[in-house]
């Protein structure tokens, strides 16, 4: 199964999980009069509009490049992930509402036992999705899928909570009648809350980064610069260099400089084999590499990716700031 098949297949799961689990906890939320379970009922719900959303991304970005979009559709795994991140936001706001007024309008639970139960159910069942999740994301580098598996992993801890909250107040209308324990179910409901608010911030920064066209991560950009770097006998340098990422995709250019006395074919044929090498390893990279000669007109610019041996390089720096002095003086 390749990578899109995949990607899809991990996102329709998801779908079809958190429609199960919204469906119920409502069920149960409404039926044992329970804010924390109806405010876990809304995050599955969030949870849902975001699989939702991932699926739709994960069929959309890989889509080739047209007239309309010459880099591709990758970006809107990004934009989904932006987009989920704000409804996470909406989602904690109405929750903390509804705790507040469960607050000052208390009211009994009826079998909290009940709710204990979708609890411990919804546990298990997201800590497996969230894991399939986590396991193709990272395999395949989407944006979208791991945005969607923190929703799930951030479902496991609340739902921990509130049914650590309810079996509290089970336990004492079982063992202790004459303590009212009604405040603990808006108070998991806020800490819920809380939780699913700082996944959000995380998952705002995250999503929007790759947007603003952040560059790769480091240990990626050392690894391309470390490639050229092993080339010190055909290229003499390198500067200019940029990256960016797109969902999976990567986007990297950098200019090399080249004994002047290359031909146009052999210079080709390198960076054929530079372009192979890096897409070896980052299989959806785009790369651009613009071919310079060598001259001793040199700058701070060209000198830092210089990889010549270092007297060379101190003899080229100081012929250019003689050059540029004698200019200087010229009338």
């Amino acid at each position: 199964m390749n990578s899109q098949n995949r990607k899809s297949r991990a996102a329709l799961i998801s779908v079809i999980s958190n429609t199960l689990l919204v469906v119920t906890k409502l069920a149960v939320g409404f039926l044992i009069g329970s804010v924390s379970v109806i405010s876990e009922a809304i995050h599955s719900g969030v949870d849902l509009v975001a699989a939702t959303i991932a699926l739709y991304s994960v069929r959309t970005s890989s889509k080739p490049a047209d007239k309309g979009h010459s880099f591709g559709h990758g970006k809107i795994e990004n934009i989904s992930g932006t987009v989920e991140a704000l409804l996470i936001f909406l989602a904690a706001g109405w929750i903390i509402y509804e705790a507040f007024q469960k607050f000052i309008h208390p009211e009994p639970l009826e079998e909290p036992v009940l709710g204990v139960g979708i609890m411990l159910a919804s546990t298990a069942t997201n800590i497996f999705i969230s894991r399939m999740l986590f396991q193709v994301g990272r395999e395949t580098d989407s944006i979208a899928l791991l945005a969607d598996a923190w929703h799930l992993r951030t479902d496991v801890y609340t739902s921990l909570g509130v049914m650590s909250g309810l079996a509290l107040i089970w336990s004492g209308h079982r063992f202790f009648p004459e303590y009212n324990l009604s405040w603990v179910d808006p108070a998991c409901a806020i800490a819920v809350a809380l939780l699913i608010i700082k996944a959000a911030y995380e998952l705002t920064v995250q999503s929007t980064r790759d947007l603003l066209d952040a560059s790769l991560p480091d240990e990626e950009e050392r690894w391309i610069r470390s490639l050229l770097e092993c080339r010190s006998n055909d290229i003499r340098g390198y500067h200019a260099f940029r990256t960016r990422k797109a969902a999976h995709f990567r986007y990297i250019e950098f200019h090399i400089q080249v004994d002047p006395q290359m031909t146009v074919a052999i210079s080709h044929l390198l960076t054929q084999e530079l372009c192979q090498a890096i897409k070896d390893k980052m299989p959806h990279a785009t790369i651009t590499i613009h071919v310079e000669p060598c001259t001793k007109e040199c700058n701070e610019k060209c000198l830092a990716g210089c990889l010549l041996p270092e007297h060379n390089r101190d003899d080229r720096f100081n012929a250019t700031v003689g050059n540029t002095a004698k200019n200087a003086r010229s009338p």
